[in-house]
């Protein structure tokens, strides 16, 4: 089967400000074994050499731009906007594929006509590249997915773009759960899968990552989900939420102290 009668992936990394990490998040991409990618770059108008990282690799990318946007969400809407994949997935600027997770995640797709979306195991990576960790990873559903247990990186999701096409685009007004509420809509249409075992993307943890900086904005997000979609306050996700912002300070404490300690 030549390139072109594989199913096309469409891959978009939104990036703003991210020179430090753009080039090998970048690469990650293009050194994947899979012969057929659309990739775009989405840069937000940087200040930093972000653009010259972009240009130097131009050559590869279907498509890039740096101007100014609304943020991540509305830099991933742009790209989909102008996906021609039949399989879509975004990679934010400060992560990484690992090699053969587009193949691998192609490769279920087509066997399981009936999943729409799948996701994988996932490492964490502080600001050097070096291991500090995995993602709690695990199979979700609808149902669990409503009540908190989320367990999905989405640094390693694939899905289907006529599912973008009935549920799309993702809601500018979130910050932090935009993906937290994509998958609540793909997955009330249609299976998810977790494939264990199988490590597709690495996470970075550092300083300057919404992960540190703003998690505190997840949950909330969370529960507008909740809420607008029928949920109750006497549930798990909202019970969920209050534990955890009794014991998030600890959370980031750990995370910070950990990220300090692999730069020394």
């Amino acid at each position: 089967m030549s390139a072109h009668d594989m199913p096309l992936v469409t891959i978009v990394t939104p990036s703003f400000d991210q020179a430090s990490y753009l080039e090998e998040t970048i690469q990650s991409v293009l050194e994947q074994d899979y012969p057929n990618i659309e990739y775009f770059v989405m840069d937000g108008g940087s200040s930093d050499n972000s653009v010259e990282i972009i240009k130097k690799n131009a050559k590869n990318l279907a498509w890039w731009v740096s101007e100014a946007d609304k943020g991540q969400t509305d830099a991933i809407n742009k790209g989909f906007g102008h996906a021609n994949g039949q399989i879509l997935a975004w990679l934010n600027s400060d992560d990484t594929y690992e090699p053969g997770a587009v193949s691998a995640a192609v490769d279920y797709l087509q066997k399981h006509a009936n999943v729409g979306m799948v996701y994988a195991d996932c490492n964490f990576i502080d600001q050097n590249s070096k291991l500090i960790g995995k993602f709690a990873a695990a199979q979700t559903d609808y149902k669990r997915l409503r009540k908190g247990y989320v367990h999905i990186p989405q640094q390693t999701m694939f899905f289907r773009s006529e599912l973008w096409r009935i549920v799309g685009p993702l809601d500018p007004s979130f910050y932090f759960a935009m993906d937290y509420d994509l998958w609540i809509r793909i997955a009330s249409r249609t299976e998810i899968k977790y494939l264990s075992g199988q490590t597709w993307a690495n996470f970075r943890i550092h300083r300057s990552g919404k992960t540190i900086t703003a998690d505190d904005r997840v949950w909330p997000e969370m529960l507008h989900v909740h809420y607008r979609d029928g949920g109750k306050f006497l549930s798990v996700i909202v019970a969920k939420y209050y534990i955890r912002k009794l014991i998030a300070p600890l959370w980031n404490w750990r995370r910070r102290m950990k990220l300090k300690l692999t730069k020394d």
